[in-house]
């Protein structure tokens, strides 16, 4: 078994794991940056509407916001650290250093848009794709820094730990530490191990483990299922966040429509064109996400039909084209011409408000185990999260946890052991089984524990995912690893953190509701 040697092992090439090398690689620090394929194959890449580039300086009304979104559930310390120290980073890692392209007004100044929940226009974007200028423009300056080694189509198995991994018995009486991972070249199939002063987990969300989702394949919540292994904490699993407007077109691939185009003045309508947010909630259409998606799901629920439509006749001629080109044009390719007619649109998984806990410099329970970015949960979401939110925690979870990470790095002593070989048969795994299985954890959360939940659905949803479980670690130790299955393995053991969580809270708060029998 070939072993690596590196200062950081960052799991995940999204925008956190992407800024997370820069700042260390700054500081002389080497990196191992590990990516399931394509370098822009991540979540970050799909974000179309913005980020968060608030330069007020009070900061009482952001932090409100997001306090309202997260139904005042939130961490107050993390959303003080995100409203005060984002835009400081914000203009040195992407408008500076990396020279992201954001639109700008006539006068040169940056363009500001409003998404839902938000009470102003404090949001900087690049047309509908900001998540791809943003990643794009990260990841050639990690490609242009010699220090960091990023890994493509490698995928990490296990953590390595002293009470797990090490080659020395008696290394498991030491205080839960990790070293690095196990990890799949998945081209060759060969099985290596990186030993890491610093591991950090940047695997992004977990909405792949549902029928519908907004997320890149393979987002099944690696980080959560590799760090529960090792007896890591994990928190506010049950709050996963449904976008309520997904392109929902007969015979046409899921997409995500922008909550800017409601920001820019689209309206939720139904099969008849009326108006039906305004029974839910005073915002309308701009209220936040959860409120949204509950309404509807019982409008579809009430009247049968497959999805609601998205109006756009209150913007100007020729305003969505320009402002949202992306969205024109994959809508126009499906046959919709949003110029002309509504969207159809419903709810589907978008994003995970839990995850690893962690404090505000990345750091978990698990000696030298990191996680930023998605997979990490410091509280700064509580229930739910506000829109624009999540590229800028990426870049500020990234930035604190680098520099706390050099610190140690540079000062302290770390463990040296030798992991264990790998061993595992060579066996192929059936690919039918394997995508049979995956469709039925989808399935299974979709229906059981998805935007409306009940004790008698998701304790159904317990028991079939507890037998699958079953049934997967026993095919997963009879076959040679290979993405797919690591997928499924991941997969399983997170959708039942998911139920798990959902099940111990009886309180409805945010996008985790729990309905009476229906």
């Amino acid at each position: 078994m070939r072993v690596l040697h590196t200062d950081c092992l960052v799991i995940g090439s999204g925008l956190a794991g992407s800024a997370y090398c820069l700042r260390a690689a700054a500081a002389g620090l080497s990196c191992e940056l590990l990516s399931l394929g394509d370098p822009l194959a991540a979540n970050s890449d799909w974000a179309q509407g913005g980020i968060i580039f608030d330069t007020h300086p009070d900061t009482t009304s952001l932090a409100n916001d997001i306090m309202v979104a997260g139904d005042h559930m939130s961490n107050p310390a993390a959303v003080r650290q995100l409203v005060e120290e984002g835009p400081r980073i914000v203009r040195q890692m992407l408008i500076e250093d990396a020279g992201v392209a954001f639109d700008r007004d006539s006068e040169g100044q940056l363009d500001l848009t409003r998404e839902g929940g938000h009470s102003e226009r404090r949001i900087i974007h690049s047309k509908d794709t900001t998540g791809h200028a943003i990643l794009a423009a990260v990841a050639r300056k990690v490609d242009a820094t010699r220090s960091i080694t990023r890994r493509s189509g490698w995928v990490a198995i296990d953590l390595l730990t002293l009470s797990h991994s090490s080659a020395d018995p008696a290394d498991k009486y030491h205080p839960l530490t990790c070293f690095g991972a196990y990890v799949l070249d998945a081209a060759t199939g060969e099985v290596a191990a990186i030993v890491a002063k610093k591991t950090i987990l940047a695997t992004g969300g977990l909405g792949q483990i549902f029928l519908h989702s907004t997320n890149q394949p393979g987002s099944v919540g690696h980080g959560v299922a590799m760090a529960y292994r090792v007896g890591a904490r994990l928190i506010d699993l049950e709050y996963v966040q449904f976008h309520p407007t997904v392109f929902a077109a007969k015979n046409a691939p899921p997409f995500l429509i922008s909550e800017a185009l409601r920001g820019e003045g689209a309206v939720l309508v139904n099969s008849r064109g009326e108006r039906f947010m305004e029974k839910s909630d005073p915002r309308g259409s701009l209220a936040p996400r959860d409120v949204v998606s509950r309404a509807i799901r019982h409008e579809l629920v009430a009247s049968g039909e497959p999805c609601v439509y998205l109006d756009l006749s209150a913007m100007p001629k020729g305003f969505a084209r320009d402002r949202f080109p992306s969205i024109y044009q994959r809508c126009l390719s499906h046959g919709v011409d949003i110029e002309r007619e509504a969207i159809p649109v419903v709810p589907a998984a978008h994003f995970a408000c839990g995850g690893v806990h962690t404090d505000l410099r990345g750091r978990t329970n698990v000696t030298h185990l990191g996680a930023i970015g998605e997979t990490a949960c410091t509280g700064l979401h509580g229930a739910n999260r506000l829109a624009s939110t999540s590229l800028l925690e990426c870049l500020t979870s990234a930035w604190f946890a680098a520099e706390a990470d050099v610190a140690e790095v540079s000062s302290g002593s770390f463990p040296n052991p030798t992991p264990r070989p790998w061993e595992s048969p060579t066996r192929r795994a059936d690919q039918v089984l394997v995508l049979q299985d995956m469709l039925q954890i989808q399935h299974t959360m979709w229906n059981y524990a998805g935007v409306v939940r009940s004790p008698r659905r998701l304790s159904r949803a317990r028991r079939i995912l507890t037998e699958l479980r079953e049934e997967i670690q026993g095919f997963y130790r009879g076959c040679a690893p290979t993405r797919e299955l690591i997928e499924l393995r991941n997969a399983v053991q997170t959708a039942l953190l998911v139920v798990h969580a959902a099940a111990l809270n009886p309180v409805s708060k945010g996008c985790h509701f729990v309905a009476d029998e229906e």
